[in-house]
């Protein structure tokens, strides 16, 4: 039995969970804001329900992005600490990959608010990743015009007439660990950065300065 700790904290939802190759043993619900504070004393509290120690486990899997900023760097960060610690291996999945995951549909869209009149888009076909980026409201509406679009924001579901389905929830996870894991797609702990898919403000200014 293979055992995985995923964490997700890039939306106002966040979810740690420890799961198996085949279910969810336990999950912990993590507030979108005080992340940072609230991270590992959930890791802690699902290993004390679980009886599982950090040495059992076998991967690590993570959600690093696109999201707040903040959040995608707890979740990062706390899991390339854990991997570097425990020598185990890292498997780092787009929050739009696993939106997308839940369409049953040849090609899918996923939108998440980017702020600013813009939105993050991934397009997915089949499962693999045609596109992710940073898009308009027009280049948004032309995206899903042709495709089945999801979002889990009612913001942007309500702003773009397209379907709400929750944040991506552990048992999402799971499955795409698993997938990631048969198929030997690891992330690279030492080279892994978050997937933003828009630069912050600091590049923004340096960029002018």
């Amino acid at each position: 039995m293979m055992r995985f700790l995923v964490i997700n904290t890039c939306g106002n939802n966040g979810v740690a969970a420890l799961t198996t190759e085949a279910e969810v043993i336990a999950e912990e619900a993590l507030p979108g804001r005080g992340t940072s504070e609230a991270l590992m004393p959930a890791v802690r509290h699902l290993f004390a329900e679980s009886g599982w120690t950090l040495a059992e486990l076998d991967a690590i899997g993570v959600v690093h992005g696109p999201g707040s900023f903040t959040g995608v760097r707890v979740g990062l960060s706390a899991a390339k600490g854990l991997c570097e610690a425990l020598g185990v291996p890292l498997v780092a999945m787009s929050r739009l990959a696993l939106l997308a995951s839940s369409v049953p549909a040849a090609q899918a869209v996923a939108l998440l608010d980017a702020g600013r009149g813009e939105f993050f888009c991934g397009v997915y076909k089949g499962g693999e990743r045609i596109s992710e980026r940073l898009v308009s409201g027009a280049e948004a509406r032309s995206a899903i015009a042709a495709s089945n679009g999801i979002a889990c924001e009612p913001r942007v579901a309500e702003q773009l007439g397209i379907a709400l389905t929750p944040e991506p929830p552990a048992e999402t996870m799971r499955a795409m660990m698993l997938i990631r894991v048969e198929q030997s797609q690891w992330s690279d702990v030492a080279s892994i950065d978050a997937n933003y898919l828009r630069r912050t403000d600091a590049e923004l200014l340096q960029e002018r300065a």
